[in-house]
């Protein structure tokens, strides 16, 4: 029974994954108070490392609660035009659970995501003073010189590697009980997951003195905003590496030796791909069959590739939309609500629609 909790508590082979429960909620109160224990005690999945974790942190596991709606939410938005997308997570944790154990390029993907959101939601909440073990960067203080030449320190410099460290300590723990091809793959995309934050981590800075003369400047490191990782792990998706293990089981060699090896900040899977045309349990497919498709396209959301060759159906729908748009001097733009009438395009089901299951 995972009821015992306000929030749906369900694990991951990467990360404790759950609907965050209100800050008011019992849930909240009772970390609060101290009896994490209690609470941490209770959630089922976690190894004893992210147990420890979790009572000595207590409040973090509220920053973790909001880093998974973040990385699903860029995950849902990477595959969006995809066969498979990323949807498994709302329609049954057993499903995304299934594609992770296939050791494939999108349980690549989703593990590299996943710990790229635990470290956002973690140093953000440094920054935001919602942790006791943290804060701004400690280490960015004092002057400093950059190519356009002297600059103070101030402001609050996002706590990057808190973040990075965290987020390895609680994520990573589940993946080191065990040395096998899986967990060494998951150990090399969380990582790559990491490291992804932190190449987008920039420098801003505010200009003082007379008239913005800009005499001296303050700066601080600040994270770019989500979407920047994510469009940098699905370029690194779509450009993963296939590996097999070496003779000596510590590491990676290239499936193809036509390929290079894949550096740090590359995805690799040991499987390929199911193609997710048909609903299968045993792959964690929900199959195609009702999704939208684009008639017009040529790519991955054409309905003849989504739709897997089955064709698909057209239906007449009437919706809202903005029209007639004026700029306003100043400084508005006003529109009026204009009725729309489009043709929606929906895969046809296979002729059994059913699951498919191996077991």
């Amino acid at each position: 029974n995972m009821n015992f909790l306000p929030g749906i508590w369900w694990s991951l082979p990467l990360v404790l994954v759950w609907a965050t429960p209100p800050v008011t909620s019992s849930w909240w109160y009772m970390g609060a108070v101290g009896s994490s224990r209690v609470m941490c005690d209770n959630v089922p999945g976690l190894v004893s490392r992210q147990r420890q974790l979790c009572r000595r942190h207590p409040e973090a596991m509220l920053s973790i609660g909001r880093g998974v709606a973040a990385w699903t939410a860029e995950c849902q938005h990477q595959f969006r035009r995809h066969r498979w997308d990323c949807n498994a997570l709302e329609r049954g944790q057993r499903l995304l659970g299934r594609v992770l154990l296939r050791s494939s390029r999108e349980s690549a993907f989703v593990h590299a995501i996943s710990s790229a959101g635990v470290v956002f939601a973690i140093t953000r909440a440094c920054s935001q003073g919602e942790l006791k073990s943290c804060s701004c960067d400690p280490k960015k203080k004092g002057s400093a010189k950059d190519s356009k030449g002297h600059f103070d320190w101030g402001g609050c410099s996002d706590n990057i590697d808190y973040g990075i460290k965290f987020a390895r300590a609680f994520v990573d723990a589940k993946e080191r009980k065990g040395k096998d091809a899986r967990a060494l793959m998951n150990l090399h995309n969380n990582r790559a997951g990491r490291k992804a934050v932190k190449r987008f981590l920039k420098q801003e800075c505010k200009c003082h003195g007379v008239s913005g003369s800009c005499t001296l400047r303050t700066c601080w490191l600040a994270m770019a905003d989500f979407r920047k990782t994510g469009d940098y792990l699905w370029k690194k998706y779509n450009g993963a590496i296939q590996v097999v293990m070496n003779q000596d089981g510590t590491g990676f060699t290239v499936a193809n030796k036509k390929f290079k090896k894949p550096t740090k900040n590359d995805l690799v899977y040991f499987e390929s791909s199911p193609d997710y045309c048909i609903r299968d349990r045993d792959v964690g497919s929900l199959g195609t069959a009702g999704r939208v498709c684009n008639q017009t396209s040529r790519g991955m959301d054409s309905c003849e590739v989504m739709c897997c060759g089955r064709g698909y159906d057209t239906s007449r729908v009437s919706r809202m939309t903005k029209c007639e748009c004026k700029f306003h001097w100043c400084c508005a733009v006003r529109c009026q609500d204009c009725l729309e009438v489009v043709d929606v395009h929906t895969c046809k089901a296979p002729k059994s629609a059913g699951w498919i299951s191996r077991t």
